[in-house]
């Protein structure tokens, strides 16, 4: 549109934004989804996902060159030479750590939905309650009945394979069929599942993989390159699955390279008329206007943005007047666990390379179950066979090393656990003017910590993983706590939360910007707790319920 006018906006294309575009076009709306960084084309742009070790020139490691530019990537996993253009570039978007704060994000259309984990857990009313039973931060102003219709939506449309358990705190999807536990993995479920009477059980992890083909898009093919991009449009991401159904509306406008840099509002009708953009190629300042705008630019800068508008009229920006904006920041702690060896086991082997991991759900302060910390946490993990790299170490040379590389190694079983972190209002971030991005706007200061609820948990992570495991059989168990920074589970949530008064909350139970009802935030932003489980179905369910609200006010002239 020549005028930069549509029907609504959406900021972000990530996994919230993505489902944001997909329902507002679906419903008719002509919309346009802002990206700050670059377009990338599903199939045309993963360059790196057929492509075998020694086809990179540093097999796919991480260099001394990467380690200087990316020194908040390095602290884990995500920094290697197969997908280094998929995560953001360290030294054009800093930012301040009052503490430490791990902070690893991909600036490119489709967000981290290209190089998410893929696990997808319904949240329950145990979660949605927790806060009002416990008296902590504020009550969640939904419950499960709420939100439950929409999680079916979305899991039929982005395909979540798993399997049925009738678990009150971990309530079942719409599956499509499970992958497979491996046979240590069926034999230690088994002897859990027994072992404590049914009251814990290891299951087969819930995955937005495919296990059957899916409208253009393939069943998983056990290739486990996932975060290097899918051709076969076998895990759910925005490139798969919801850009595709926008664009085919026809009511769709992609524009990658626009930094959103504040919401533009109007203090007659209070309402957001549209946003103010940066083009990160030519430093262009634009406007686009809309009816209605989704900020879905992920947790934290989701929450720039409303922190950086309307500061005429609040100081500390738009939905800030319940002091609450850029506070309660959340995470999920993890890093520490159990392992140890299977045995028996030695003429078995796997096949193909299954993306995904079991996982124990959340069975602490639950059922007459008492700690001494409140909430819980669940567990990721899986058993397999040590392969040819365990040899590095050995001594052996010629014929007799060959011989050894020709046969798998021992059977090991390992756990990690993944920890619900509280709401802090302490815990938070702050704009810090006097250090600047690329572009000269004023960057994020993050300033929040472990306290010690999260470090009475931590033990317990590792004191029941080995109980768990030595009941199974597993043998030599031993617990481990590697080096954690939050921020390092990737789940950010909170500083935008949503709640039942506007003098305690920045969202209403719809998702919108009490100082704004046009304004609409769905992504971890929007969260009041984090739960145990990974948070991104919840946050493509609160999407698509959020559109389908806004769509009716706009029916009804209410916005």
């Amino acid at each position: 549109m020549a005028d930069n006018t549509y029907d609504a906006i959406v900021i972000g294309s990530g996994i919230a934004g993505g489902w944001a575009a997909k329902e507002l076009t679906e419903k008719g709306l002509k919309t346009i989804i802002l990206e700050r960084g670059r377009n990338v084309k599903h199939r045309e742009d993963y360059p790196s996902e057929n492509k075998h070790p020694w086809e990179f020139p540093h097999r796919g490691r991480r260099t001394r060159e990467m380690l200087t530019n990316y020194p908040v990537l390095r602290r884990d996993y995500p920094l290697n030479e197969k997908n280094l253009d998929f995560w953001v570039n360290e030294k054009e978007s800093p930012y301040t750590e009052v503490k430490r704060f791990d902070w690893y994000r991909g600036y490119q259309v489709g967000g981290r939905s290209l190089l998410w984990g893929r696990q997808c857990y319904r949240f329950s009313d145990y979660d949605f309650n927790a806060n009002a039973e416990e008296g902590i931060a504020t009550d969640w102003p939904i419950r499960y009945k709420d939100i439950a219709p929409w999680y079916s939506y979305v899991e039929e449309f982005a395909g979540i394979s798993g399997s049925y358990e009738n678990l009150p705190q971990l309530p079942d999807s719409e599956f499509l069929p499970p992958m497979e536990l491996n046979c240590v993995e069926k034999d230690v479920a088994e002897r859990i599942r027994k072992h404590y009477k049914d009251k814990r059980r290891m299951i087969i992890g819930r995955v937005a993989n495919l296990t059957a083909p899916k409208k253009g898009r393939v069943n998983c093919q056990y290739r486990n390159k996932c975060w290097l991009g899918c051709s076969f449009g076998a895990y759910f991401s925005t490139q798969s699955a919801t850009l595709p159904a926008a664009m085919e509306t026809g009511n769709l406008t992609l524009r990658p390279h626009s930094i959103v840099t504040r919401l533009i509002y109007d203090k007659d009708t209070k309402r957001a008329t549209g946003v103010e953009i940066l083009d990160a190629e030519t430093n262009q300042t634009y406007e686009y206007h809309a009816k209605v705008i989704f900020v879905c630019a992920s947790t934290l800068n989701s929450t720039w943005i409303l922190m950086n508008s309307a500061t005429d009229v609040w100081e500390g920006g738009l939905g800030s007047s319940s002091g609450e904006l850029g506070h309660n920041l959340m995470d999920h702690h993890f890093k520490c666990g159990a392992q140890g060896r299977a045995e028996g086991y030695e003429d078995k082997y796997f096949f193909g390379n299954r993306p995904n991991g079991i996982y124990i759900p959340r069975f602490t302060n639950l059922f007459g179950d008492k700690r001494d910390y409140v909430r819980g946490f669940g567990y990721q993990g899986s058993a397999s066979r040590n392969d040819w790299s365990r040899l590095i170490a050995e001594a052996g040379i010629g014929e007799s090393l060959k011989e050894v590389m020709a046969e798998p190694g021992d059977w090991t079983m390992g756990i990690m656990g993944f920890g619900e972190i509280l709401p802090y209002h302490d815990n938070k971030i702050t704009l810090d003017h006097d250090n600047k991005d690329k572009w000269g706007l004023p960057v994020l200061a993050i300033d929040a910590e472990l306290k010690e609820n999260e470090k009475k948990m931590r033990i317990d992570m590792m004191e029941e993983a080995k109980e768990m495991l030595e009941a199974a059989g597993i043998k030599d168990v031993s617990t481990y706590e590697y080096d954690y920074g939050m921020g390092m589970g990737i789940h950010e949530m909170g500083t935008a939360r949503m709640g039942r008064d506007p003098k305690s909350s920045v969202l209403n139970a719809h998702n919108q910007v009490w100082d704004a009802p046009n304004v609409y935030v769905t992504d971890g932003a929007c969260m009041t707790s984090a739960s145990a489980v990974n948070p991104s179905l919840t946050y493509m369910a609160l999407t698509a319920r959020a559109v389908d609200h806004a769509v009716s006010e706009l029916n009804k002239r209410n916005l």
